[in-house]
């Protein structure tokens, strides 16, 4: 096929029924190119996943398969899929996702927090820019004398160039590798994400730099050095002009869009996306790539809630179109095939062992100067290591610019791609940031010091409480209250706000903002500085009474965030983990119907469900599951004085109702909470025969109960629920209200409970090592296995239940192994020492 003249080319075609080729124009051309780059780049981004790789890596990856390094040896695929008269057109289109990603970058980067992360980041990043940008000067010697064609370009500008791409520091790559591997909130990943902001601001202006002293390098060899200094005097003049007049102009912009104004005027927003392109334009006008404006808009953005709602509304276009298209072009532009011959190897090898070596060796002196340990120094080197993104950008405007021809291009893109890709694996070989295995200790209840109505318990309650944002507060604060005595009682309370990490920066500025007090460290200087509503509440709440309020932020991906949370239980001893069920139903009135309250069901995901399956499972203490139906929220926050709360425990036997019990027994001490306990127990003659469970193939842990596998001493267990409510009914038999009945149809007498309305909270255990009574209901298909089929039965859809509910899990390693067990019927009656109950 001949060569299309470029100034025919066409937008869009007449379709194939009139004979036209769509690939021959400008549009379906750029849908195809577009479809293409992003199915290859998706599935290998699912591929890296298990080696926990950055997703810019697939893309870059991605573009190289399908450029002439790969796919590209096919010429006819070459000029039919990617034609160079295409070039231009899907650089441009890749360059506005560019250019707005930049802006992006701006708006997480916050200046204060570089301010206040004082000498020690400064000094690393320093020493992580300096040593490589004087390893890069002798590899630009060195590639001058031995690549083709190098020396024709500037020395000036080429050492620059080297210099910049051996030294830079990915920022958006690193901090997506630290909230990866956990480190994000440690010592390590504090600094590294300090010093790696200094190294972000220090390569654009070297950035600036090398673009102002390169300008067009064909043909512009002799141009007078007085130009390069008018491009930077000028591009000074537009960042003082941006901080100076434009910083002050967005920050009143971002008060008007403050949380208390709630809506966010879209004059704003299409003001500050017209800024974002004004501001490319101008840095372009001067000489300086437009990037470099879009990236100094983004920092005159307040951080707070309208830089927020900017994020929301554009990143997932950009990242997820836009941007994978750059780095897909630079993969195209990539050609392996032009490092051919051992020198060309040998001059990839010295390239990539001189940007490591200068990085790491610079980073791990300094760090060592500043006394932190030589294991986290090392890992401080590997992450300063990281490149990626900017990287790229660099290496892009330097073939652009042609200070980089397609060789050198190719060189530097592998060592980029390399020393991403060695990052994760090196630091979880040097670091270890697996927690490992928790140490289990019987932590319950149970083992807090006895307390009698009138002696306080000598131990504090601690309580580890999770939310996933501030419409859970009010049940959350109701809970806990309830569970304070108002006399001396002290109650130590860890509030974990969890929050999902995506491939969205925005989860990111997250992680920055929670480093103030975020996992695994809770901050005692800046207690005062709550920020969000959600710590605000319980700031509030912990001045009402002898309650010491703690909060701290959980950023991870759904299938590791138990670690986070039980990590958490383990560092900080608590008693009780405090989980919310994936799913809340509240009452919303609804004025079409005459003002009639209708109940709503809000869901915030299976995996979170996963999440709560895991924490179970591997809690170091015992754990409360609280399923809402608006507890908490018919009245104020509660305190000594307030309305009385309706709780009901229900008793069927075995340690987790027996755990239940204990947490009744806390309530009962509150004055405003008014507790029944309502037991079930058999009927005389009726349950002669025993139950018994056993494992089953064919019963999933997902649709069935599962029990504990541990073997049951059923005389032993009835002596532990005698005595356990023996104890009860001696302290508390005049203010707790006690009911007792006997079982016959257990799910309609729970339901009936349930229905009634008469209780505002029924706290059940899960039912592990279960009475006759519970284990009776084996085969029962369940809704919710994880809550035990009395949770289950009060929490499944349809049933009409009014109450919310509280299941508890008891602390114990020898119940631990859980599996699905169905039941069979035991005409003997033994004596009781397997699994028959």
């Amino acid at each position: 096929m001949g060569e299309l003249n470029i100034t025919s080319i066409k937008t869009s075609s007449n379709g194939v029924w009139q004979g036209d080729n769509p690939l021959d124009y400008a549009f379906p051309l750029l849908i195809l190119q577009t479809t293409l780059i992003l199915v290859v780049s998706r599935f290998l981004a699912f591929l890296f996943k298990p080696l926990r790789q950055p997703k810019v890596i697939a893309e870059i990856v991605g573009g190289i398969l399908l450029g002439p390094s790969a796919f590209g040896r096919n010429k006819t695929y070459m000029h039919r899929i990617f034609p160079s008269w295409s070039t231009p057109i899907l650089e441009s289109v890749a360059s506005i996702g560019l250019l707005f990603f930049l802006f992006l970058v701006g708006l997480e980067l916050d200046l204060n927090s570089i301010r206040r992360s004082g000498k020690r980041a400064f000094s690393i990043a320093v020493a992580g820019i300096s040593l490589p940008f004087i390893s890069g000067i002798g590899v630009a010697i060195v590639l001058r004398k031995t690549v083709n064609g190098a020396d024709k370009v500037g020395f000036a500008q080429f050492i620059v160039f080297m210099g910049v791409a051996l030294s830079i520091t990915a920022f958006p790559v690193l901090a997506r590798i630290l909230a990866e591997l956990k480190l994000l909130t440690t010592r390590v990943g504090e600094t590294a994400m300090a010093a790696a902001a200094f190294n972000d601001i220090a390569a654009w202006i070297l950035l600036a730099l090398a673009v102002a002293l390169s300008g067009d390098s064909e043909g512009k060899a002799h141009k007078s050095p007085l130009v390069s200094i008018w491009v930077l005097l000028c591009g000074l003049a537009f960042v003082i002009f941006m901080m100076l007049v434009v910083r002050p102009v967005m920050k009143r912009v971002g008060q008007r869009c403050s949380p208390e104004n709630d809506v966010v005027d879209e004059a704003y927003i299409c003001l500050t996306l017209l800024g974002v392109m004004v501001s490319g334009f101008m840095t372009d006008l001067i000489g300086i790539h437009s990037i470099f404006g879009a990236f100094v808009f983004g920092l005159t953005i307040p951080k707070g809630n309208f830089a927020e709602r900017l994020i929301e509304r554009i990143e997932d276009f950009v990242s997820g179109l836009l941007l994978p298209l750059y780095f897909a072009s630079s993969g195209l532009k990539t050609d392996v095939a032009k490092i051919h011959g051992g020198e060309a190897w040998g001059l990839l090898v010295l390239v990539v062992t001189t940007a490591c070596a200068g990085k790491i060796i610079g980073t791990f002196a300094v760090a060592m100067v500043c006394r932190i340990p030589a294991r986290e120094s090392l890992t401080l080197g590997v992450l300063m290591n990281t490149k990626g993104l900017v990287e790229l950008i660099v290496l892009n405007i330097g073939k652009e610019k042609k200070v980089l021809n397609d060789e050198i291009f190719a060189i530097l893109v592998l060592m980029a791609l390399f020393t991403t890709f060695i990052t994760t694996p090196t630091v979880m070989a040097i670091y270890k940031p697996a927690r490992g295995a928790i140490a289990k200790t019987n932590r319950k209840l149970g083992d807090l010091s006895s307390s009698s109505k009138h002696d306080a318990p000598s131990d504090p309650l601690r309580v580890l409480a999770c939310v996933y944002g501030p419409g859970n507060v009010p049940s959350i604060i109701s809970l806990i209250e309830s569970t304070r005595s108002t006399k001396n009682s002290l109650l130590k309370l860890f509030i974990m706000h969890l929050v999902e990490l995506t491939e969205r920066s925005s989860s990111i500025i997250l992680a920055q903002r929670a480093r103030k007090n975020g996992f695994p460290f809770f901050n005692r200087a800046n207690r005062g500085e709550w920020r969000d509503r959600l710590s605000g509440a319980f700031q509030t709440y912990s001045q009402l009474g002898r309650v010491s309020v703690r909060p701290t932020t959980a950023i991870s991906s759904l299938s590791t965030m138990h670690e986070d949370i039980c990590h958490v239980a383990e560092e900080k001893r608590v008693t009780m983990i405090i989980l919310l069920f994936h799913k809340q139903w509240r009452m919303e009135v609804d004025e079409d119907d005459r003002g009639k309250a209708h109940e709503v069901l809000e869901n915030v995901g299976h995996g979170w469900r996963g999440v709560n399956q895991r924490v179970l499972k591997n809690a170091p203490c015992s754990v409360a599951m609280l399923v809402d139906r608006g507890y908490g929220n018919g009245s104020h926050t509660p305190g000594p004085n307030s309305v009385a709360q309706r709780v009901c425990v229900l008793f069927f036997g075995g340690p987790d109702d027996r755990e239940a019990l204990k947490l009744g027994e806390r309530m009962a001490e509150h004055p405003a909470v008014r507790v029944t306990v309502i037991r079930f127990v058999e009927k005389e003659g009726v349950n002669a025969n025993n139950v018994v469970l056993s494992t089953s193939s064919t019963m999933t842990s997902e649709k069935s109960y599962s029990f504990s596998k541990a073997k049951m001493n059923r005389k032993q267990e009835k002596e532990l629920d005698e005595n356990a409510m023996g104890e009860f009914h001696c302290k508390w038999d005049s203010m707790v209200g006690y009911i007792e009945k006997e079982s016959g149809n257990v799910v309609e007498e729970v339901l009936a409970i349930g229905k009634s309305g008469d209780y505002d909270l029924i706290i059940v255990g899960r039912g592990r090592f279960p009475s006759t009574t519970v284990a009776e209901l084996a085969e029962r298909p369940a809704e919710h296995a994880e809550l035990g089929p009395i949770g289950d039965i009060l929490t499944s859809s349809g049933n009409g239940v009014l109450s919310s509910v509280l299941m508890i899990q008891q602390h114990d390693v020898s119940l631990a192994d859980e599996a699905p067990l169905c039941k069979v019927e035991d005409l003997s009656d033994p004596k009781g020492n397997d699994n028959t109950v």
